[in-house]
């Protein structure tokens, strides 16, 4: 096991107000990260819109002012993440059957014990810790249900998420969302309620998110590939419109003999077998694109174009 540092701010350097400090991150070369920096940034950006969502359904329902706000994504094992819990908060385990998985959602029982109290017309505020009654318990499924709401709908750009709320625990170990190895993605969030704060988590499998993160970024690829091949095609058609192009006007061709040809002697004259009335042939790099009438314009020789054509093979 060793440690890497986010930012290169050297030692010794006083930092000034409002810069973000570096921070040394635990890193275990035996177990590298599989989530690519374009993986972190779409759950950052799912997981901001949760956040405000949340916040905001927070507020509606429990009638004080509630902010959520993202902290962190990392990934760990299942069993690390369970650890870094405290031993007596409230867990909830979400079946989501479209991963094919189990996640949790934490955050602590002063929270929702302040929660209820606002759903009751209390003034929330510190509370005592202790387990929730039957009547409380069915409040705060209620509240949790909206929560994962605000979650699916945040998700859906990545991967459609339709999470069922499981039975509420009051110690992660009894929580068995994932095997004890294996790796997960842990969202941590700063969440007010009224004047409580504390930090809620949200515990995802990572093998069962990852194809979706893999195959969301594929899509977006494709689609900017799309976008940039349409914008160079347009591109070229506006800059081929600017160039000049050689136009010939064609009558109808001579036959001649090679013994005719080689006979042929200056003042000589050849009729033409095009009639008059006939169009000719506008033609461009021996493309015939349209047909014109011969005649003037003043002093000059012109032609009316009277019939455009397709695309030529």
């Amino acid at each position: 096991m060793t440690a890497f540092v986010e930012s290169a701010v050297e030692a010794g350097v006083a930092p000034e107000a409002g810069v973000r400090q570096p921070r040394v991150v635990p890193y275990d070369f035996r177990r590298p990260s599989k989530l690519s920096r374009e993986h972190v940034r779409l759950l950052q950006i799912a997981y901001e819109s949760f956040a405000r969502r949340l916040g905001t359904v927070l507020t509606s329902t429990l009638r004080q002012v509630c902010v959520v706000s993202i902290r962190e994504i990392s990934q760990a094992n299942y069993e690390e993440y369970v650890l870094s819990l405290d031993t007596h908060t409230l867990v909830v385990p979400l079946n989501i059957p479209t991963l094919s998985s189990t996640g949790v959602l934490e955050f602590s029982l002063e929270t929702a014990l302040a929660s209820v109290d606002h759903m009751l017309g209390g003034p929330g505020g510190e509370q005592p810790i202790r387990n929730l009654t039957d009547i409380e318990n069915s409040l705060m499924r209620g509240l949790l249900e909206q929560m994962v709401g605000a979650l699916s709908y945040s998700m859906e750009q990545i991967c459609p998420m339709i999470a069922n709320v499981g039975m509420i625990e009051y110690n992660p170990q009894f929580v068995q969302a994932a095997g004890a190895t294996e790796p997960v993605v842990v969202g941590r969030f700063d969440m007010t309620v009224g004047t409580v704060s504390c930090t809620m988590t949200l515990c995802l499998q990572l093998a069962s998110l990852l194809p979706k993160l893999i195959a969301h970024r594929q899509r977006e690829e494709d689609e900017s590939s799309r976008l940039a091949a349409s914008e160079t095609a347009q591109r070229v058609r506006e800059r081929l419109g600017e160039v000049p192009v050689d136009v010939t006007f064609r009558f109808s061709p001579v036959e001649l003999s090679s013994t005719k040809i080689l006979s042929l002697a200056e003042g000589e004259i050849l009729h033409l077998p095009h009639r008059v009335g006939v169009a000719l042939d506008v033609q461009a790099g021996g493309v015939t694109f349209a047909k014109a009438i011969a005649g003037r314009s003043g002093s000059q020789l012109a032609a009316l174009i009277v019939h455009t054509q397709g695309e030529h093979t």
